[in-house]
């Protein structure tokens, strides 16, 4: 199995160079290089249930692994980068599957699967989502810095002050937060032992706790730009109030782990 996998990895070796630029050239992906670490810690914490498990060959594995390589092929030949990737984790999902058989992969599918959050995410479905959300977050931290008494003026993603203006450009929309949020939604899965409805709480809570982290963080500098003005939003203190609002959204998330799993959050602490 294990030269197989080393197979495996040597046929995707093409995509690793312009996949690590991806995570090296965008900060909305940083978090990709922790998440192969994440999926084997994954693996090493099942590895005594799966050392009892007989092994067995499953053909739809084959035939998942055969549809990957597939798209793979077709992709490369294409030169489209977003699905032979996604060919590839699916390629070792089918791998695993066919040589190991169901009981194994009913084991190793959250792990396998959890490497698609370090594939990135295409360019123009983020241009989709970013700019409601922009617009978004704009109304309505036009509408919070307005019950604190001080004049605002929306137009667009664009917040007007008595003497400086701010844009909600495209870098606040919050896809950095929901995507991080969203990956740790489902770390949190893993360590919760109760059935798929919490778990589904937890992954669909990510999606409003992020959203709400990040329209207070537009808020506050809007306010903070209004008294100190627009130099608040650049340099160190935008960096520092992203890292906050992460935190602030993260504090969230587990809050809500915490209630949806009050017996795994006893064994945490």
């Amino acid at each position: 199995m294990a030269i197989l996998v080393l197979l495996w990895g040597v046929i995707f070796y093409p995509l690793y160079p312009e996949l690590i630029r991806d995570w090296l050239g965008d900060s909305d992906n940083s978090h990709a290089f922790i998440v192969p670490l994440i999926a084997l810690y994954f693996v090493w914490n099942r590895k005594k249930m799966l050392h009892s498990l007989p092994v067995a060959t499953s053909a739809w594995g084959g035939v998942l692994l055969a549809a990957s390589l597939f798209v793979y092929i077709v992709s490369s030949v294409g030169g489209i980068a977003f699905p032979a990737r996604v060919a590839m984790v699916a390629s070792l999902f089918g791998l695993v599957w066919f040589c190991l058989g169901n009981e194994y992969i009913q084991k190793l599918a959250f792990p396998i699967s959890f490497l698609l959050f370090m594939i990135p995410v295409p360019n123009s479905l983020i241009s989709m989502a970013s700019l409601p959300l922009q617009l978004m977050a704009t109304r309505i931290s036009a509408q919070l810095i307005s019950c604190l008494s001080i004049p605002v003026y929306r137009e667009g993603n664009m917040l007007y002050f008595v003497q400086t203006q701010l844009e909600v450009a495209e870098a606040c929309s919050g896809i950095r937060s929901i995507m991080s949020l969203t990956m740790i939604s489902f770390i949190f899965c893993f360590l919760s032992r109760d059935g798929w409805l919490k778990k589904s709480i937890l992954v669909v809570s990510a999606l409003p706790i992020a959203i709400m982290a990040n329209i207070f963080r537009v808020a506050g500098t809007g306010v903070l730009a209004h008294f100190y003005g627009d130099k608040v939003a650049r340099g160190f203190l935008h960096e520092f109030s992203g890292i906050a609002i992460f935190a602030f959204g993260f504090t969230l998330l587990f809050c809500v782990f915490i209630v949806l799993n009050r017996e795994v959050a006893n064994d945490i602490k």
